[in-house]
């Protein structure tokens, strides 16, 4: 018994400090010199009033809470995330006995391009798509909302993708 009180704490000390652990968070695949970004408002090719709002709001705070590289003003930004939204649309997809409306799907297409300063594209991803469904309501209020909170979902959906796919899979 004494054996294991005086050699147990050394086993698992070797044990944890030998199998692989690292902090993991801080690493990135990201070409050198890129340390900073600025991401100007989207642009909005829709005929959807404001949904750009959402979308550059969504990329914001993702690359904000991340924190591996400074998000920055376009002046001080050694690289810069653009993006378009090509398309909107959305649809009833299901309805009741009464041929009411109960959900709709949204969907929005957008393109994304990555630059440096001098105009160089680093990286381009082109139709981009996401999907989200809301429930609807007999209020034109309160399905605006639910549209809305739908467009914030996908582009926070859209920002994650890309988020990871700029750190992980550049």
């Amino acid at each position: 018994m004494l054996f294991w009180k005086k050699f147990l704490p050394i086993l698992c000390a070797v044990l944890v400090g030998g199998c692989g652990y690292q902090l993991v968070g801080k690493e990135t695949h990201l070409p050198p010199g890129i340390s900073s970004i600025a991401i100007p408002t989207f642009i909005n090719l829709t005929f959807e009033p404001g949904i750009e709002v959402p979308f550059t709001q969504a990329f914001l705070r993702e690359f904000i809470l991340d924190r591996r590289v400074k998000v920055v003003d376009r002046k001080e930004a050694d690289s810069l995330l653009e993006g378009i939204i090509k398309s909107f649309n959305f649809y009833a997809v299901s309805f009741d006995q009464s041929l009411r409306v109960l959900e709709y799907q949204v969907t929005v297409v957008l393109d994304l391009t990555l630059k440096k300063p001098n105009g160089e594209i680093i990286w381009r991803e082109t139709n981009l798509s996401e999907t989200d469904w809301y429930r609807a309501s007999s209020s034109v209020l309160t399905n605006e909302a639910n549209k809305n909170a739908s467009l914030q979902e996908i582009g926070g959906l859209v920002a994650e993708r890309i988020r990871n796919r700029f750190f992980f899979n550049f």
